[in-house]
């Protein structure tokens, strides 16, 4: 039985993950439990993590902080015992080692690279709608094999330090990374769950890892 646990911590589309993942479960015939908690026993318990995220970085941040004890928690999940875990948009970027939004600030540290503005002189900003990802040769790439269009609701992007973490590419303006990943841990910048069948075959994916 897989336990998938959304963490709820006032942030992100997150009834709208639980359906999707519960409509993947049903459709492949897996056995999960698809939850929403912050309670730190669910945590420990669960097979897979997925950290959702909407709106400011630093209000996300604050947020995971709120909860005494849950980013141990997280940490202790993904890093010591190195089961799946998944960030989508914000979520993804709280990855990273700091946010230049809106000032500077401290995400999680668990993939090396800043979150930075998308260049907006000629472009709209946010970049909304759907675009493409193609995936980048990587032994860490579990959730595509083949390019395709996923929906997009961002302004910032994941500039990595170490090119391997880049699980896949999307040109806005610029090639920024819209998947990253090192090891059990993956991050989507964009929306999976308003992704259309090609979303809910990567949430597929990841269960599988």
């Amino acid at each position: 039985m897989k336990k998938i646990t959304i963490v709820d911590y006032g942030s992100g589309n997150i009834l709208s993950a639980q359906k999707s993942f519960i409509k993947v479960a049903r459709d492949n015939n897996f056995e999960a439990d698809v939850t929403i908690s912050k309670n730190l026993s669910d945590i420990k318990k669960s097979s897979h993590i997925v950290l959702p995220g909407q709106g400011a970085f630093n209000t996300c941040m604050d947020g995971l902080k709120k909860t005494h004890g849950l980013i141990d928690e997280l940490y202790e999940f993904a890093l010591i015992k190195k089961k799946p875990f998944l960030g989508i948009c914000v979520g993804m970027q709280m990855l990273a080692k700091i946010s230049e939004e809106n000032g500077i600030h401290e995400g999680l540290g668990w993939i090396d690279g800043i979150i930075k503005r998308l260049p907006g002189d000629s472009l709209k900003l946010p970049h909304m709608g759907w675009n493409e990802a193609v995936p980048r040769n990587s032994t860490h790439n579990n959730l595509i094999s083949t390019k395709n269009d996923y929906y997009f609701v961002h302004s910032y992007y994941f500039d990595c330090a170490d090119n391997d973490n880049i699980l896949a590419e999307t040109k806005y303006g610029k090639n920024f990374a819209s998947i990253v990943g090192k090891e059990n841990i993956y991050g989507v910048q964009f929306h999976p769950e308003k992704s259309s069948s090609q979303g809910l075959n990567l949430l597929k994916e990841f269960i599988k890892v």
